[in-house]
């Protein structure tokens, strides 16, 4: 076979491969990067040789894996949007400074002492592993659905992280080749490759943030071109910024993904989508190769002391590193221990330890395989068990909030999901309908494909974490059957059907099923237009400014209080209209004393207002 028909055999392998484990991890619920690493060692010179890496040479995989890097890199910062990070911004401040630091001087120390290494060696390791990636966490909240706060501080971390290890590795690399080097060369290299790389990100995104005022896309394939434009300017962010500086392309691509994702540009949702999808082949096919170039000998040679540094980066440094840096932030302890958990390392300390360790290993062995060994240990260390236990560590832990279950990805059941998400609450839909799950799906709605009379179906989504299913088909029988088994099986506190022939009424309520009939509400709306004109234009705007919500009293600081005083502790714009307590509503004055377990209804001029609100009644 030709040289060139045995490389395109192993790109389309490898690339197969990727795909297929891709696929089972998505089936298991299980992050995909624990099947890649272990599908690249399996094909791989160490596994059955099906391919050499060396097919592609130095030069060539060193192009492959930065232009994916870039990719990857872009992905994750495109989704950093300011109201994401606005969410966790106590705490992912915490984590990419006192955080990072922690990582970085406490794993330097462990290699150094361990393995006794040079100082420069063990710094170059403990950069890389600053780095913990979306291309890992991502996968993870994918999969283990903890509270917004608690994922947007993990994925900003990622983003940030991988960013600021590889350039910093760079720059410590450079002082580990050069003999006699002063210290102050790794500080000048890091600030030269993050000061090129956001000056040519910011550039390079504005300029195609602002391209469409100035340029008309084709108005029968606008969707094509925007994608085509956005991914184009990633590759270039990143071919610039290493054209200038090495690994500065990295740092380019970041900030390019930040301008852009930050940016009002059309089909925004169809780019994303797109850029997702190039994203995970590009991530199968570099974590497949970086794999299969692993050597078996690396991580024997570190013996006993490998299994040490292992043990100290995950029990000890990274939960030190949490508990420092989320101090007086929102997170509750659990959540707090959870983030302290999970610290997967990805496709950054991967790439870049593997291409150090090429260029080290002819004059510098021990390093190369202190390098390479420590970081490909952790990674798997990491990946195998944090990623593949989280779930289960953020159930024992307690920490998965109850979701709103919606079944029925119809016009009624996507507005409910519309109103439910305004309010901060987590939404899974159900729906039978392959096309409604897609739609809904893109929109960027948790989605279980499957029929909700099925109790599995309702297993697959959660049901025994849902504080409330609603029936939303337009199907009565299914309706019933889903409240049924919503309310015996699943125990689920509130069920509430949708009824859409008014018949039908009495057997949902013969079930203790809170019942809408579709009739009836219609009727109900058109009377409010009429009688109550200013109220019902405002609840129809609901989810837009702000919101009527109910919410249980379960901070104990704020029980048996004044509802003057319980007003102060609220945010602005928030009055509390109605106490409901041992089956009473009342319409509480000043002076009136709420207590613990009262149900309580605010007016919220605004969305932010009222999910503050219910954090601070909740005591979250």
């Amino acid at each position: 076979m030709s040289g060139a028909a045995s490389l395109i055999g192993a790109v389309v392998f490898v690339a197969g491969i990727g795909v297929v484990a891709q696929l089972l991890a998505d089936r298991l619920q299980v992050p995909s990067v624990a099947f890649l690493l272990v599908a690249g060692i399996l094909v791989g010179p160490q596994g059955f040789g099906f391919v050499d890496p060396a097919q592609f040479g130095q030069a060539g995989l060193q192009a492959i894996v930065g232009l994916s890097v870039g990719l990857i890199v872009f992905e994750g910062a495109f989704h950093l949007t300011a109201e994401r990070v606005r969410e966790a911004s106590r705490e992912a401040l915490g984590l990419v400074t006192v955080g990072a630091f922690v990582s970085l001087a406490g794993t330097a120390i462990a290699v150094r002492f361990v393995f006794a290494t040079s100082w420069p060696v063990a710094v170059l390791v403990g950069s890389l592993l600053v780095a913990t990636g979306p291309t890992v966490i991502t996968p993870i909240m994918a999969v283990v659905p903890v509270r917004e706060r608690v994922a947007a501080a993990l994925e900003t971390e990622g983003i940030i992280n991988d960013v600021v290890a590889a350039i910093l590795a760079v720059a410590t690399f450079e002082f580990v080749v050069a003999d006699g080097a002063s210290p102050l060369v790794v500080v000048e290299a890091f600030l030269a490759r993050l000061l090129v790389g956001v000056v040519v990100g910011v550039l390079v995104g504005g300029a195609v943030a602002l391209l469409p005022r100035y340029v008309s896309l084709s108005e029968d394939n606008a969707g094509q071109n925007a994608r085509l434009v956005v991914l184009t300017a990633a590759l270039v962010a990143y071919a610039v910024g290493s054209s200038l500086l090495s690994e500065a392309g990295i740092a380019a691509a970041a900030v390019a993904g930040v301008v852009l994702g930050n940016a009002d540009i059309p089909h925004e949702a169809d780019v994303a989508e797109f850029k997702g999808g190039i994203t995970v082949f590009v991530l199968s096919f570099v974590f497949v190769v970086l794999a299969a170039l692993l050597s078996f000998s690396d991580l024997r040679a570190l013996g006993l002391g490998g299994v040490v540094v292992v043990v100290a980066v995950v029990a000890v440094i990274r939960p030190l590193g949490v508990a420092l840096s989320t101090i007086g932030g929102s997170m509750s302890v659990r959540e707090r221990v959870f983030v302290g958990v999970m610290g997967p390392r990805g496709i950054i300390p991967a790439s870049v330890a593997t291409l150090f360790a090429i260029e080290l290993r002819p004059t510098n062995p021990q390093a190369a395989t202190v390098l390479v060994g420590t970081v490909f240990l952790v990674i798997f260390a990491t990946v195998i068990f944090q990623a593949g236990l989280a779930r289960h560590i953020a159930q024992g832990l307690d920490i998965l909030p109850t979701q709103t279950l919606v079944v029925g990805a119809g016009r009624v059941g996507t507005e409910l999901a519309d109103r439910f998400e305004a309010r901060g609450e987590e939404v899974t839909l159900i729906d039978t309908d392959q096309a409604a799950v897609e739609r809904v799906r893109a929109d960027g709605y948790r989605v279980v494909h499957g029929d909700a009379t099925d109790a599995s179906t309702l297993e697959s989504a959660d049901a025994d974490r849902a504080g409330v299913v609603v029936a939303a088909t337009a199907d009565d029988d299914v309706n019933l059957l889903v409240a049924q088994l919503a309310t015996t099986r699943f125990d689920v506190d509130t069920v509430v059907a949708r009824a859409n022939n008014p018949d039908n009424v009495e057997a949902f309520r013969d079930l203790d099923v809170e019942t809408i009939s579709a009739g009836f509400a219609v009727a109900d709306a058109i009377d409010d237009a009429i009688e109550r004109p200013a109220l019902s234009h405002w609840l129809a705007d609901a989810g837009k400014t702000g919101d009527v919500l109910e919410v249980e009293l379960q901070n104990e600081s704020l029980a048996d209080q004044s509802v003057d005083t319980l007003t102060d502790a609220l945010p602005e714009g928030c009055l509390v209209a109605m106490v409901s307590a041992g089956g009473e509503d009342r319409v509480p004055d000043g002076d009136f004393v709420v207590s613990h377990g009262d149900h309580l209804t605010l007016v919220c001029e605004t969305n932010t207002a009222m999910q503050s609100a219910r954090r601070v009644l909740r005591g979250d």
